[in-house]
């Protein structure tokens, strides 16, 4: 993926990290790891009120989720956050079923593709029944949505960054 990043980058796209993962958390590492800057991860949030500290207005981490970033609720944080449908998603679980239709879905060419993590000797595999990461309905209907799907095991030359 990072060269996919990379070649993206390269040809003028804006590319965003949209997670069922925290705002909190994804950030932390996306610029480092990834060359996507805090402002461009969509992620779950907590609700925040405002509050005092030390004289100071501070906003205030509550106790409860605000908004859930994971299956329908991740069109909804891209709408929010990138105010347009995008041309093309990459989705690794049923998590992203709903982004990878809403993102399919709009006029004119767009691209939808699976990363199907089935390397089990080089990274981690799931899919269909896993209790982690599962991926079964975007990849059963994927072939008639039109969505490609790559392999890690027979498609990737490398998984990490220095691998052979």
């Amino acid at each position: 993926m990072l060269d996919v990043l990379a070649l993206l980058r390269a040809r003028g796209f804006t590319s965003f990290i949209v997670s069922g993962g925290g705002v909190e958390f994804i950030p932390a590492f996306a610029e480092t790891s990834y060359g996507i800057p805090p402002h461009r991860v969509i992620g779950s949030t907590f609700a925040l009120a405002p509050g005092e500290a030390e004289g100071r207005l501070v906003l205030m981490r509550q106790p409860r989720v605000d908004f859930v970033d994971d299956g329908p609720g991740k069109p909804v944080g891209i709408a929010k956050q990138i105010g347009r449908r995008p041309i093309a998603a990459f989705g690794n679980s049923d998590g992203d079923f709903e982004m990878l239709r809403y993102v399919t879905e709009g006029p004119g060419r767009r691209l939808g593709m699976i990363v199907r993590h089935d390397d089990a000797e080089r990274e981690y595999a799931y899919d269909g029944e896993s209790h982690v990461g599962r991926l079964a309905k975007a990849l059963d209907e994927a072939p008639q949505r039109g969505w490609q799907v790559i392999s890690m095991r027979q498609d990737w030359g490398r998984v990490f960054p220095g691998d052979a």
